[in-house]
């Protein structure tokens, strides 16, 4: 079982800049993946950025050159640096991560973050 705790959300106004955080209750060496997905209302969960055990990235083209994951092995952290936000940032945001041998997937309880003047 993994646990997933993310922090960092709230307000902020177009342009500015916000750091989520998600704690793992796992040694990083047990997680193959992860990294954050949103969900806006109406819509589906659609993934932001993901990080793998070699350290290859993805991320959504929308948030390309904005937006940067990072990862803390020693604090079993992964982190997703927000720069130039847009109203359509808006969304719950939900920190993932796939576990290493029993390849099953966690989800941390979400940080709602809104971008509005």
């Amino acid at each position: 079982q993994v646990q997933l705790v993310e922090s960092g959300g709230g307000l902020v106004q177009p342009g500015g800049s916000l750091r989520l955080s998600c704690a793992a209750s796992t040694s990083g060496r047990s997680i193959s993946v992860i990294g954050w997905y949103r969900q806006a209302p109406g819509k589906e969960r659609e993934l932001v950025a993901r990080m793998f055990s070699s350290s290859d990235t993805n991320y959504a083209d929308s948030v390309k050159g904005r937006f940067t994951i990072s990862r803390d092995n020693a604090e079993n952290m992964v982190y997703l640096q927000m720069n130039s936000l847009k109203p359509e940032d808006t969304a719950v945001y939900y920190c993932y991560a796939r576990t290493r041998l029993t390849v099953r997937d966690y989800w941390g309880q979400g940080t709602q973050v809104t971008v509005s003047s």
